[in-house]
């Protein structure tokens, strides 16, 4: 899991220069001008601007060099007079607030880090990173936050090897915070408990819709009204066959050689939680108490190919003309059989399109088949192989 802001570090790092090239731009512009303007107020705000991205020990030393260049300054141009006792005596006063403030904003940051540590724990507990092999599946996974003083979101994935298959969920649950930590921890359970003990993946989104409407029983206000947009997929245990259903989210895509191609459900679903307000096959799945069918798509998963699993914090990403982000384009080309490489793609484009920020938590899983042990398959393009099961 990684933070999504990839340029904070290195942006962090720049600004660390900003003090001294302050000082020294008071200087240069001092001599250039011949004393005839006092660069006076930039060499009191140098150690001002080092208090909050500089450690104690820097912001006094941004202060102590301040005060050095002044002497300097007035010894190379003029007898030292009694205003600049004064200013020099402010200048000192300046250092002094600087350096509280930077240790009142240390301990601060120390707080937010303690807090940001802990969030990831709870994180990492309640999804915990998948293993990079499962079956003859090589796994990657990306966990981007909007928010870097916000580690917990509502976003999750999960593989689990049974024998009915291998089975993985990719879902976003709505809402933040503890409450929608609470929804993803229920899911996750359910979802490990579901593929162990249902021979059907029509069984496994029941019991997920069970679940997710279980957990609102009770309740009011938003929380009554809480929902998960999921996709949830089996591969079969031959590897020939995968099957897919999509609750409301956004379709996976199918990377192979050199193209991108959405898994799109031939029967648009309502999101976990909803089922119950859906009247027919393609309103209401089979996870609902009435009964309706559970629309399940089914494809070939081809020697070598990608599939790619995202929630909307990547698809809803917008630019600055509010265009949304779109992966198609990104993954239609070449890639090797590495999972990794094709989410680090993924996030290196849809930060270039945002700017360098993401709106939205988002959540990356991908799985490759490997070539050399998956059951052949013929040379058709990718696509559903028995269609749609309703």
């Amino acid at each position: 899991m990684r933070n999504g802001r990839r340029e904070v570090g290195e942006r962090e790092r720049r600004l660390r220069w900003l003090p001294a090239a302050l000082l020294a731009s008071a200087f240069v512009l001092d001599l250039a001008l011949l004393n005839n303007v006092s660069t006076f107020p930039l060499l009191a705000s140098a150690p001002v601007l080092a208090a909050p991205i500089l450690s104690l020990r820097g912001t006094i030393a941004t202060g102590v060099a301040a005060n050095v260049i002044g002497l300097l300054l007035v010894e190379l141009e003029r007898e030292p007079t009694r205003a600049d006792v004064t200013a020099f005596t402010s200048l000192v006063v300046l250092t002094v607030i600087a350096a509280g403030l930077n240790v009142l904003l240390t301990r601060d940051r120390q707080q937010l880090r303690t807090s940001r540590e802990v969030a990831a724990a709870v994180q990492r507990a309640v999804l915990p990173d998948p293993p990079h092999r499962v079956g003859r599946l090589t796994v990657a996974s990306r966990y981007e936050v909007a928010h870097a003083e916000a580690a917990i979101g509502g976003d999750l994935f999960s593989i689990h090897e049974t024998p009915h298959g291998i089975r993985m969920i990719i879902a976003d649950v709505r809402g933040k915070g503890l409450e929608a930590v609470r929804t993803v921890n229920a899911l996750v359970g359910s979802f490990r408990e579901a593929c162990l003990h249902q021979p059907d993946l029509k069984d496994v989104v029941r019991q997920l819709e069970d679940r997710m409407q279980a957990s609102t029983e009770g309740t009011s206000g938003a929380e009554a009204e809480s929902f998960a947009t999921a996709v949830v997929a089996e591969l079969a245990p031959d590897y020939s066959e995968l099957r897919i259903a999509v609750r409301g989210h956004a379709a996976p895509l199918l990377v192979r050689d050199g193209t991108a191609l959405p898994l799109e459900p031939a029967v648009p679903s309502l999101p976990l939680g909803l089922g119950a307000l859906g009247d027919g096959p393609g309103d209401a799945p089979d996870s609902t108490p009435d009964g309706d069918e559970v629309p399940v798509d089914r494809f070939e998963l081809p020697a070598g190919a990608t599939l790619v699993l995202y929630t909307d914090g990547i698809n809803e990403a917008r630019d600055a003309d509010g265009a949304f982000f779109d992966l198609v384009p990104t993954l239609s080309r070449p890639f090797p059989p590495d999972p990794d490489a094709v989410l680090d793609t993924v996030l290196d484009a849809v930060l270039r399109h945002t700017g360098g920020t993401l709106q939205d938590d988002a959540a990356l899983f991908a799985v490759t088949l490997d070539a050399d042990t998956a059951v052949p398959t013929p040379d058709a393009a990718p696509g559903p192989r028995h269609g749609h099961d309703a």
